[in-house]
Parts: structure tokens; C-alpha cells; sequence
């Protein structure tokens, strides 16, 4: 039996679906003239124990310590001795350069694959310094400063990266996906957003006990859009969790814009507001505006007052991995014309200023860390790369069960270790 089609209703419109699209693509000219962005130093900075409500207009500003000049101004400048700026320097500096000698053993077929943090080497560094390992963070792939900045042995890094005989993880993740109780560092999971809630969860537990420690959290602005995000903000709020929950808006997710996340109708930081949890949008290539508001979460979090949402503004500059080609979906000078510039170089320029740094310096320590660096990388080689050396196949039916039962005894029989 037909049916009749419904009759249109008289003066109806139709419907249209809004795909967001972003500011450029390959061959425009980059633009980045709808951006608002605060001057250094004319954001206000709270008391920890601000009501959230209070303090909502945080979530759309932007916090910013150094200016054009170098110099630190405002009221979120830390004021860190310049033995903590130069640490922070060589550490971003250190970063770098692994990055760039693992992206090169990508294309020389030494591992499959890498993903690199360039632009972003302030956030995981500088957050890295302030808290201390006792606190778990829950990263994601682009925090490698963070465990750069706490002094991890560089080739444990990189046998992990190379899935060879000494990985440190013994071949059960893969490349970049690093894991270090001692350092802080909570195992990396591929799947998009899980760190958030199980950061919360630790957090919960570390306060249930009665314990001191508190942990943070990374995600990309893509995953926000995720489940889990949402859950863990929940959680987070209701419990007061000692938390500190970091996005990492870094303008692009895969080929996806921040957009497609929701990242034009408001800022990723305003999320926090419906939670009725405090939110901090901070400047991510400013290492001191980074260090000033993840410390001030830190206290509030110390403090019993729970969590702290940041959204860290910044920008990729490199593929989002070895398997990704920029140019295909974004102006190919679009990181060079970001106009919150470069961390390293901002960060150089204020110890220049300070008269605590110089030229010649910052060529010394780039020397350094590319020495280091290979150094390391030697030493990783000589285990071996991938495929060349692996980890024994007895360490499969290790460290799984704390008492191994009769079917993990069988099998490890047919296997023959």
C-alpha cells in the first residue's frame, strides 16, 4: 500500500546544516584577525578560594605575562628566579631536539611512528617543574616535556621508542606511549579522552585516603567532544576532586579545526562554567603564564577547594604525527604567523632582558641538546631499532596476574618459555 507523501507546509523554509570551516586552507593566506586576546598583564589575577561563579569572565579572557619586550608584567607574573628560567629554557630547548632527531628515525625507518610537540613545549615543561612527581599526570602523546623536565633518561625514551630489547615498557605500547610511575607519568592510552576521568578517579582516591598528592590532566581540544570529557567534569565537581584538568587548545585535532569541537561558538574553558568548576584561559606560549596559573590551580587543589579547569591557547606547528601532512588541510606558514609567537623564543628573550641570557648562550645550549640527544640516540641504536631487537617473549605472561594460574602456565608451555 502507498503512502502519500506529506504536503508541504504553505511559507515553510528549509533547513540548512552549518559545517564550520576554518579561518585558511592550503594556498590562503593565514589570518588570524578574529582572535581576542588580552594585552600581557591586564588579566586579574583571583584569590584561590574565589567562588567560581565569581570568577567566570576568566574563562574567556586570556592570561598573558610577557609582553612584545621580553619583560614580565602583570599580576600572574610568578617572579621565578632566573636559575628556574634557564632550567625551563633548556628544557624546552632539550624537547626540541628529541623531537627533531625522532622525527628523522621515523623517516629513516628506525621506528613507525612519532608525534611531536612543536609550539607546545611551554605547557608540558613548565607544569612539569611546578609540580612535583609525587602528583600523577595523566598525559596525552604531546606531554614528552613533561618527563624531558623531570631528567627520564632520555634512551629509556627512546628503547621505548624504538620497542627494542631494553624498552622500559617491555614492547606493551606503542612508540611515544611512555609510562613512569616515578616520575608521575600515568601510561598513555590511544584512545581519545580516557585520562580525564581516570585522572579524576585518582584524584578521588588520593583524597578518600587522606593522601597529599594531587593529579593533572592533558586533553586536546578534538577530544572534548569526547564522552568521557564530560563525565570527568561531572565527577570532578561533585566530589572536588584535587585535579587539574588541562586543555590543550592547539588549534587543530588531526585535519579537524578546533571548530568542529565547538571551539567558535565559546572557549573550550567556558565548558567549566556549567559545571560550576573555576576556569582559567592561559596564553600556552607563555611559559610564565603557564607556570602562574597552573600554580595557582595547584593551591587550590592543596587547598581542599577541588578542581581547576585551564585551557592553554596554542598552536601545532608540526604534523599532528609521522603519518599526517599539514599542507594538505591548512596554510603552510600558519605556525610562523601565529601571533602569540614561539615559547622558546619568547622565553629566551625575557632572560635576555632580564640580562641573564644571551646569544651566545642560546647557541651553546641548542649545541648541548642536540649532543645529548645524540648521545642518547647512540646508545638506544646499539640495542637496536625497530625489528632489530625485542623484548623477550617470556615478559608476555609476566607482571599480568599477581599469581599465575594453570592457564597462563600452559600456555607459557607451548610457547616454550
Amino acid at each position: 500500500m502507498s503512502k502519500t507523501p506529506p504536503a508541504k507546509r504553505p511559507n515553510a523554509r528549509p533547513l540548512s546544516l552549518r559545517i564550520p570551516e576554518p579561518s585558511g586552507r592550503p594556498g590562503d593566506t593565514p589570518d588570524f584577525s578574529h582572535l581576542k586576546l588580552d594585552e600581557p598583564g591586564a588579566v586579574d589575577r583571583p584569590e584561590t578560594n574565589t567562588p567560581p561563579l565569581d570568577m567566570r569572565d576568566h574563562a574567556f579572557r586570556l592570561v598573558r605575562v610577557l609582553n612584545d619586550d621580553g619583560e614580565a608584567v602583570g599580576p600572574w607574573d610568578p617572579k621565578l628566579d632566573p636559575e628556574t628560567l634557564r632550567n625551563g629554557l633548556k628544557a624546552m630547548i632539550l624537547t626540541r631536539a628529541f623531537d627533531d632527531r625522532m622525527h628523522r628515525a621515523h623517516r629513516q625507518g628506525k621506528t613507525s611512528f612519532y608525534m611531536k610537540c612543536t609550539g607546545e613545549e611551554a605547557i608540558a615543561v613548565a607544569q612539569g617543574m611546578v609540580l612535583p612527581r609525587e602528583d600523577m599526570g595523566f598525559p596525552t602523546y604531546r606531554q614528552q616535556g613533561l618527563l624531558i623536565a623531570r631528567g627520564y633518561p632520555l634512551v629509556d625514551m627512546m628503547n621505548q621508542i624504538y620497542s627494542n630489547a631494553s624498552d622500559p615498557i617491555k614492547g606493551r605500547q606503542l612508540p611515544i606511549m611512555y609510562s613512569s610511575r616515578a616520575y608521575g607519568f600515568f601510561t598513555i592510552s590511544g584512545n581519545l579522552g580516557t585520562q580525564y576521568p581516570q585522572a579524576v578517579g585518582w584524584a578521588m582516591a588520593s583524597a578518600y585516603k587522606g593522601d597529599d598528592r594531587l593529579a593533572i590532566a592533558w586533553i586536546g581540544d578534538g577530544a572534548t567532544a569526547e564522552g568521557d570529557f564530560h563525565n570527568a567534569l561531572t565527577f570532578a565537581s561533585v566530589y572536588r576532586a584535587p585535579v587539574i584538568l588541562n586543555i590543550v587548545n592547539n588549534q587543530w585535532a588531526i585535519s579537524s579545526f578546533q571548530g568542529i569541537a565547538g571551539g567558535l561558538e565559546t572557549t573550550f574553558a567556558s565548558k567549566a562554567v556549567g559545571y560550576g568548576l573555576p576556569a582559567l584561559r592561559v596564553d600556552g606560549n607563555d611559559f610564565l603564564a603557564v607556570w602562574a596559573a597552573t600554580q595557582w590551580a595547584e593551591e587550590r587543589a592543596r587547598a581542599n577547594l577541588g578542581a581547576t579547569v585551564i585551557e592553554l591557547f596554542t598552536y601545532r606547528g608540526a604534523p599532528h604525527s609521522t603519518s599526517d601532512d599539514p599542507s594538505r588541510y591548512r596554510p603552510g606558514d600558519e605556525h610562523e604567523k601565529w601571533p602569540l609567537g614561539d615559547p622558546v623564543m619568547r622565553l629566551k628573550q625575557h632572560l635576555i632582558k632580564l640580562g641573564e641570557w644571551s646569544d651566545d648562550q642560546q647557541a651553546e645550549a641548542e649545541k648541548d641538546a642536540v649532543e645529548k640527544v645524540r648521545a642518547a640516540g647512540r646508545e638506544a641504536e646499539a640495542i637496536g631499532t625497530l625489528g632489530q631487537s625485542r623484548p623477550s617473549v617470556k615478559t608476555m605472561f609476566e607482571e599480568v596476574y599477581a599469581t599465575e594460574d594453570w592457564r597462563l602456565t600452559e600456555q607459557r608451555r607451548e610457547v616454550g618459555v
